[in-house]
């Protein structure tokens, strides 16, 4: 958290609307700062001992009676009712729903409810009769909320407007109040008549009586309790657009914009369809019934936003281009698929944040976006408090906000680590397909909740290969990388050079990082050539040989692994000559390894284990037995090599690689065959 809070004022006049410039602070900055100073403190049922989940809510059916909270002097005081469905897990006679005993005072329960108590924040109500596992059933519950400054309900200056993250729905209306539980929502609110008043999914009616106004909210699709929102304001604007979908141009969904006198958001909604349609061609069609934005209409929404589903809550004045496209992706991420437990709160907002990025790559090219994830990591570097994204104790014990919307780690490592799945699987389509298979997963994900598990297995099949060494070293594991390479030249007297690599990583307080790394290499005459490598464990080195001169060595010359810190340096590689160098990892035994890839097109490299001082020779042959290429022969220094072998010269077909290891006085130690295919 930055040590100065400010708010974000952004002038807005009605015909000098710029979105193209850089906004004070990015959104997911405004997004953390806010979430980190919620009020909402966290509770004793939060504990490892707390009561098993033995039912599941499906639908919310709430009365509210509002009307005094839009009158001077505003008070926070209502009453409401309450009917709470659900399907029995467990054979069970009572359940327990989260209600904070300080804002909520419970006076009666019905249907099934047959008597309650309310202690410790905690309604327990001891249904009518033993329930067994696959049953439905309903309880009334009649109660009031206090005039108390709880951060759940805020009030002034005729508005209202409900904050709930991360577990605040729990002062204003008696719930399961846990991230992966979601349910329908139907809420009818009276309101005085001069009163705009929104809320999730779709408005099905508003009924007027005199001077009164009921509104009656429906939302179709499940809603995570701290999404649930309610915003209304006397003589609020109210501005609807209609997005045609994709999939169905007839289909047309409203999306509504409340705005504070004064506030003008003509810009936004000239711009706002091109970001629906983008982010549902990157992520899978905008599938809520309806969606909208509302500036803060009532004091104590002072910066950022909240992703409340389908009515994103702004601060007042807010409507930055930036601030909206990190809320606008929660639909997807967060809201559509809301995370499995508070552990998994990255993929909330880091997907938010990483779509900050990708707006920037759709209104200003590629350049637009890295900067953006420069900007990230750049944020993330400097200000790591040293804890990992995902921690298994937050499933369990919900941390404080500072630690839980932590914007170095929670927002920007987040983005930062999209950014560099990314790179690792090196297929811009192959990316967004797995984003997008995964956000339309509509048998796992869909309209449900994910872990980070889930997200990993998801991707990794998509792919069609384990990612979890991705996830779990950059998501589960603390910090970052510290490199501390060497390169080093060699001039083999024969008209052709050596470039030896030796990949270190030196930090102590995160296990090593495997990654694909690129490094670029400089000649004398003639083009760069660039080399992407695996590397797979710590002291790894490469060998290339060249018959021209190299002059410049690059690591990560586009600076892909954006979390990382150290240099490479010129120094002792071994194997690139004689000289020897000291490495950590060396193996007991000669060892030759399959080539990677196999079939391959037409690059693959061979790695192979050295134990001792030996003199190396590495060839190709063809079928026939004929010599058609010799990747590497020199005076190896014991260590892990990987050599890279190009065969675009040579036709299709299977070939055999062939080391040799010999002792400085010619006795050969070591020697090995395998196989391998190349497919053009």
């Amino acid at each position: 958290m930055k040590s100065s809070l400010y708010l974000l004022v952004i002038t807005l006049l009605i015909t000098q609307i710029t979105f193209s410039q850089m906004p004070l602070k990015k959104g997911s900055e405004l997004c953390s700062e806010r979430k980190m100073n919620l009020p909402h403190s966290f509770l004793d049922d939060d504990s490892p001992n707390s009561p098993k989940h033995t039912f599941d809510v499906l639908d919310y059916k709430m009365n509210l009676d509002m009307r005094s909270c839009f009158i001077s002097p505003y008070p926070k005081s209502f009453t409401g009712s309450i009917i709470v469905k659900f399907r029995i897990d467990t054979a069970l006679n009572n359940i327990n729903l989260n209600a904070v005993n300080t804002s909520l005072v419970i006076s009666s329960v019905g249907m099934s409810g047959v008597s309650f108590t309310h202690t410790g924040n905690i309604l327990n109500i001891v249904l009518n009769r033993t329930y067994t596992p696959g049953e439905v059933t309903e309880v009334l519950i009649n109660y009031s909320h206090n005039n108390v400054s709880d951060g759940a309900i805020n009030t002034g200056s005729g508005g209202l407007f409900t904050d709930a993250e991360p577990e605040g729905a729990r002062k204003w209306f008696p719930c399961w109040d846990k991230p992966s539980d979601k349910a329908t929502v139907d809420i009818t609110v009276k309101v005085p008549a001069n009163v705009k008043l929104g809320s999730n999914g779709r408005l099905n009616d508003s009924t007027l009586t005199g001077d009164t106004l009921y509104y009656h909210w429906i939302s179709r699709d499940p809603v995570t309790t701290y999404l649930t929102v309610l915003t209304g304001k006397v003589n609020y604007n109210l501005n609807i657009i209609y997005w045609p979908k994709i999939s169905n141009p007839g289909d047309l969904v409203p999306i509504r914009f409340y705005s504070n006198s004064g506030e003008n958001p003509a810009a936004m909604m000239t711009m706002f369809p091109n970001m629906i349609t983008y982010f549902s061609q990157k992520f899978g069609e905008h599938d809520f019934e309806k969606n909208g934005f509302t500036t803060a209409p009532a004091p104590g929404f002072t910066w950022g936003g909240m992703e409340n589903q389908t009515l994103t809550t702004l601060c007042a004045n807010c409507w930055s281009e930036n601030l909206i496209s990190h809320e606008f992706a929660h639909q997807w991420f967060g809201d559509m698929i809301s995370p499995a437990t508070w552990a998994d709160i990255w993929l909330n907002e880091g997907f938010a944040t990483y779509s900050e990025a990708l707006w920037y790559e759709k209104t200003g090219g590629y350049s637009s976006y890295k900067s953006d994830i420069n900007s990230d990591a750049s944020g993330y570097l400097s200000g790591n408090p040293g804890w990992a994204m995902y921690n298994p104790d937050w499933a369990i014990n919900t941390p404080n906000t500072n630690t839980l919307f932590n914007t170095a780690i929670t927002y920007n490592k987040g983005a930062c680590v999209l950014h560099m799945l990314r790179y690792t699987v090196n297929d811009t389509n192959i990316f967004f397909n797995m984003l997008r298979g995964y956000a339309t997963d509509t048998a796992n994900f869909k309209h449900k909740s994910a872990a980070t598990d889930d997200f990993t297995a998801k991707i990794s099949q998509i792919y069609g290969q384990d990612l979890s060494w991705f996830i779990n070293q950059w998501v589960k594991e603390p910090n970052h990388p510290v490199y501390g390479n060497y390169y080093q030249f060699a001039n083999n007297g024969n008209g052709t050079w050596n470039v030896g690599f030796q990949a270190r990583q030196t930090q102590s307080n995160t296990p090593f990082h495997r990654m694909p790394l690129t490094v670029r290499i400089s000649f004398a005459t003639g083009n760069d050539t660039t080399f992407r490598v695996d590397n797979t464990a710590n002291n790894q080195i490469w060998i290339w040989t060249f018959n021209r001169q190299p002059t410049a060595f690059a690591f990560d010359p586009n600076n892909d692994i954006v979390l990382k810190t150290g240099n490479t340096t010129a120094g002792s590689v071994p194997g690139t000559t004689g000289i020897s160098s000291t490495n950590t990892d060396l193996p007991d035994v000669f060892a030759l390894m399959q080539n990677y890839p196999n079939p391959f097109n037409p690059v693959t490299n061979i790695r192979f284990d050295i134990p001792k001082r030996s003199f190396v020779t590495l060839r190709i042959f063809d079928i026939t037995g004929k010599a058609v290429s010799e990747i590497y022969k020199g005076l190896s220094d014991p260590g892990k090599y990987t050599a890279d072998f190009d065969a675009s010269k040579l036709a299709s077909g299977v070939y055999y690689y062939e080391i040799t290891a010999a002792s400085e006085k010619g006795s050969v130690m070591f020697r090995e065959v395998k196989k391998m295919v190349l497919v053009k």
